[in-house]
């Protein structure tokens, strides 16, 4: 009987009749339940999640001119970190920070290690300037656009 039930199963067949030497035996399958259909969602724009915002290299010359309109000094922007994992401001725990406040960045000079998946990210500087504030502790969880620095573009 199960034999008869994987070969009917196997051959995407619903309902089997069989009649031998007057015994009659019907197999009947469950109608299938349609299938689930995916929708994609739709994906957010860089810097599209409330509460931060746009990525450095998003984020307009102009808005790094004004003074006060988001929070940051004047010509200052947010390093933003680009995914989801444990910020750590050094290599090891006992290595030196890449950056601390007052440091001078140059452009892809690396500014943190971000871990995501056990796999260790340097985070590089996208402008040259200093390091103005660090805005997340060491081992802290980040998401991704979250601020990690603010850097004061020179």
């Amino acid at each position: 009987m199960k034999r008869l039930i994987g070969i009917l199963s196997a051959a995407g067949g619903l309902e089997l009749e069989l009649e031998d030497q007057g015994m009659r035996l019907r197999i009947r399958m469950p109608e299938p339940q349609s299938r689930t259909e995916f929708v994609g969602i739709p994906s957010m724009a860089p810097g599209a999640f409330p509460g931060y915002p746009p990525a450095t290299g998003a984020a307009p010359a102009a808005a790094a001119e004004a003074s006060g309109e988001d929070g940051l000094p004047a010509g200052s922007v947010y390093v933003n970190s680009p995914m989801v994992g444990t910020f750590y401001r050094a290599s090891s725990p006992d290595a030196e920070p890449f950056v601390g406040v007052g440091d001078r960045v140059e452009v892809d000079a690396t500014v943190c290690i971000l871990e995501a998946m056990k796999v260790m990210n340097e985070i590089k500087a996208e402008q040259a300037g200093e390091i103005v504030r660090i805005l997340v502790e060491n081992g802290e969880p980040v998401e991704f656009g979250q601020p990690l620095f603010i850097l004061k573009v020179s």
